[in-house]
């Protein structure tokens, strides 16, 4: 977190405001691994934590053989779980960036670990869980509100129309306005990087959640567009964007949900005019 400007007094300099984890949740400097014979060795500094053990996160060092694993940074970690620690605790699943699973903070910046190459680091990779979650154990945050928004913006087609008898039909020009949209994996890296979302999580949708919302919004075959912007109506649900471009920075598959937002907003004014 960035720190703010100090503020100039007599004869010193003294920060506006001092802002400090809470005095358990500062991760201490955890175990280190030994290192394993082999020319390739990267250095990992992962944070750990046990809801169970009582104590406070730590950062443990590990060393991975890349020369024994794949080149991305989730085949690092999964070396580190197979051959070094077995009760390191992550989420993975498709591996090849469709799931959105493995997401997690990694050198910094929130991605995927199974699409972020170990190479593009220099130094030790540092690797966090999604920023400003509740984290349940190690690298797997609770994202049970997160989803909890997601169904609230009933992500499905709603008609008030007969269904036809074969499908739901677009012309190619209508398809086309969800593309940068449909592609949204729900990883929540856009989210979770949203200083926003970070203080009003409990009542500001977020990046991911709007993006889904404005994908039903502009589908040419749902009917239910006036009850679907009264639904985001709200101080808190949409307001609270205020452009700073963390989300679409950050995005794994290059979305801009910022942009999403913005037209939402639209969307909202010209009913009114």
């Amino acid at each position: 977190m960035r720190r703010p400007l100090p503020v100039e007094s007599e004869n010193r300099i003294d920060p506006m405001v001092e802002l400090k984890l809470p005095k358990e949740s500062r991760p201490t400097e955890g175990r280190t691994w030994p290192r394993p014979g082999g020319e390739n060795i990267q250095e990992y500094r992962i944070y750990r934590y046990d809801p169970d053990g009582g104590q406070n996160p730590r950062i443990d060092t590990f060393y991975v053989d890349t020369g024994d694993c794949g080149p991305m940074v989730l085949d690092g970690l999964l070396w580190i779980k197979n051959n070094v620690d077995p009760t390191l605790t992550l989420r993975r699943s498709c591996r090849e960036g469709v799931c959105g699973s493995c997401a997690m903070n990694i050198d910094g910046l929130n991605t995927l670990a199974c699409t972020k190459s170990a190479d593009e680091i220099s130094g030790a990779v540092r690797v966090f869980p999604l920023p400003h979650m509740k984290v349940i154990k190690d690298l797997v945050p609770d994202l049970e509100n997160f989803f909890a928004q997601h169904r609230s913006i009933e992500p499905w087609l709603k008609t008030s129309t007969p269904a036809p008898g074969d499908e739901w039909k677009q012309s190619e020009n209508e398809r086309a306005r969800l593309d940068g949209l449909y592609e949204c994996i729900l990883c929540a890296c856009c989210s979770t990087s949203c200083p926003s979302y970070w203080w009003n999580g409990e009542r500001y949708l977020g990046p991911a959640v709007l993006l889904q919302a404005y994908r039903w919004l502009i589908d040419s075959r749902d009917e239910a567009t006036g009850e679907r912007l009264d639904n985001l109506e709200d101080p808190f649900r949409l307001y609270r964007c205020h452009t700073i471009m963390n989300c679409s920075n950050t995005c794994p598959k290059g979305l801009n949900p910022a942009r999403a937002i913005v037209e939402i907003k639209k969307m909202m004014v010209e009913r009114r005019v």
